[in-house]
């Protein structure tokens, strides 16, 4: 094996495909970089039996081969390299990287032993990358991380025609999002819970893509894929039964509010400074007038007030400050509406406007001694 590839161009996919490399893999040639050369170019790739990653690059190939390569150190080295074409050769056991007048020398793993790359679904459908990585953005973040409840670290993605739906709760807090695509047939129905970390951080890496293809078995079984800009990823799905969160969104509101986003984040962000790790901020709501609280005692104290618009009776609630921000943050509307039935059960925050329906985010009060 024998080629010759642009530096940024080496480097940029390098570390996409090593981004999905386990930590602590459960063999050493899980920790590597398949590279493979053919008449079309370069292809390097990652895989470690739950996550895969491919990426295809120009390059002048002089030798077709395959080499399978430390993957972070290589990662390292291609970042490292000045401006200027690299020169990769495999020569028996070790893969030498040229680059002006740096040379390095990798070790390889034995590449017979490597296992073979999941084959990608059909395409299910498909939409643009930014409007993809927005949506599992918003998500996300209210997904488990607690690895103990492998089911409440995933995001629950449903597929019913033009429509996508995408749900994510660690039990104190739910994200639900829908949007339109385009789907491969007009009768497509597909369920599926998909690993939260992955999905975000594909989304993300694919953000830039003019089309994202989103790829799944019928059922949601066992593979879900996606491919944008050349990239390809597959991820192993989750098993386990996601909880049934839309019994958990109210069905009405008993009282009602709006207010600035950016201004309720400030206000936020400085009344919790005086809040103690896992002390809440405190929401009183009246008409016209939403006062926010933390501390209490001799402890330090703030007291901040901001205009809204409120219907319904008064309500003092209690949130978690980060967890408040999250959605918030999250929103990207103006304005917030915020949903309340009783100080006691969850609230749900919404876009302001009338075409910003698309997001909720249910939040569970901190019960309030007294």
């Amino acid at each position: 094996m024998k080629f010759r590839v642009e530096r940024d161009a080496l480097a940029d996919s390098v570390a996409w495909a090593a981004r999905t490399l386990p930590s602590r893999p459960s063999m050493p040639i899980l920790a590597g970089l398949l590279l493979e050369t053919d008449a079309s170019g370069l292809v390097v790739s990652s895989f470690d039996y739950e996550t895969s990653s491919r990426v295809g690059l120009d390059a002048d190939v002089s030798d077709h081969g395959r080499a399978l390569v430390p993957g972070r150190l290589l990662a390292d080295i291609s970042r490292a390299l000045p401006a200027a074409p690299v020169q990769i050769t495999l020569d028996g056991t070790r893969v030498s990287v040229v680059c002006g007048k740096s040379t390095f020398a990798l070790p390889t793993f034995p590449v017979e032993d490597y296992p073979t790359l999941p084959t990608m679904p059909d395409s299910s459908g498909s939409l643009t990358g930014a409007d993809f990585a927005h949506a599992v953005a918003q998500v996300a973040i209210a997904a488990g991380r607690d690895d103990t409840l492998p089911t409440l670290t995933g995001i629950r993605v449903e597929i019913d025609g033009t429509k996508v739906t995408l749900a994510a709760t660690d039990r104190y807090r739910l994200a639900v999002r829908e949007f339109t695509w385009t789907p491969a047939s007009p009768k497509l129905e597909v369920q599926a819970l998909v690993p939260a970390r992955t999905l975000a951080d594909t989304a993300k890496s694919l953000a830039g893509a003019e089309i994202v293809h989103l790829s799944m078995a019928e059922g949601g079984e066992g593979l879900m894929g996606f491919e944008g800009n050349g990239r390809r990823t597959t991820t192993r799905l989750l098993d386990g039964e996601f909880p049934k969160y839309r019994s958990l969104l109210p069905s009405e509101s008993l009282a009602v509010a709006t207010v600035s986003t950016a201004q309720l984040v400030d206000s936020v962000k400085r009344v919790a400074l005086v809040a103690e790790r896992n002390t809440p901020v405190r929401l009183a709501f009246a008409s016209g007038e939403l006062t926010l609280r933390a501390g209490a005692g001799d402890e330090a104290q703030a007291t901040e007030s901001l205009d809204c618009t409120f219907d319904g009776d008064e309500i003092d609630i209690a949130f978690n400050p980060q967890y408040l921000l999250d959605g918030l943050s999250a929103l990207d509307a103006a304005d917030t509406r915020l949903s309340f039935t009783q100080s006691t059960r969850p609230a749900v925050l919404s876009g302001g406007g009338d075409d910003d329906g698309d997001y909720r985010y249910l939040l569970m009060p901190v019960r309030l001694a007294g």
